[in-house]
């Protein structure tokens, strides 16, 4: 099945880039790892190299502003390799990026990890996922259809996959 797609128009915010440097808009224009993959990457534009202490968190520039279609969203999330390796992911996952915003995307990134780490220009540092938007209609009910979870909250699944275990 063929997904339909959407035109996300972007820019460069970045001076060099912004000037027309093709080096730097080839490292900071968005990018798929693979055929597949989900997520588009971005980089870091930092101009100097950004020192995350651990526990310290710290507003990374990617050097590009989008403009979503009506009726999309995009989501900044964290890259798997970072988070593993080095503790590094982003505070905020999934960040929304609302179709109405034009400034530049932004990468709240953490440093849960025990080691400084280093963000230098360049680097990819979260990845960004474009999705469709639901309309939704709000509709105010006395009471709502009953299901098998009811009201069970944080927990309330357990651990586990279903088995006679949980029984």
């Amino acid at each position: 099945m063929a997904n339909k797609q959407a035109v996300v128009s972007f820019m460069f915010v970045d001076p060099q880039a912004k000037q027309g440097d093709q080096a730097a808009q080839d490292l900071l224009r968005p990018r798929q790892a693979s055929q597949h993959a989900a997520g588009w990457d971005l980089v870091a534009a930092n101009q100097q190299p950004m020192v995350l202490q651990p526990m310290q968190r710290a507003l990374v520039p990617t050097g590009v502003a989008v403009a979503l279609p009506a009726g999309y969203e995009a989501q900044v999330r964290p890259r798997s390799g970072l988070a593993l390796k080095h503790g590094v992911t982003c505070l905020n996952a999934p960040g929304t990026i609302d179709a109405d915003y034009r400034g530049e995307v932004g990468v709240i990134a953490i440093n849960l990890g025990q080691q400084d780490f280093t963000i230098e220009r360049g680097m990819r540092i979260a990845q960004l996922v474009v999705a469709v938007v639901c309309p939704v209609v709000w509709q105010q009910q006395q009471t709502l259809p009953e299901s098998v979870r009811a009201c069970g909250g944080f927990g309330s699944t357990g651990l586990y996959a279903a088995s006679e275990a949980d029984s």
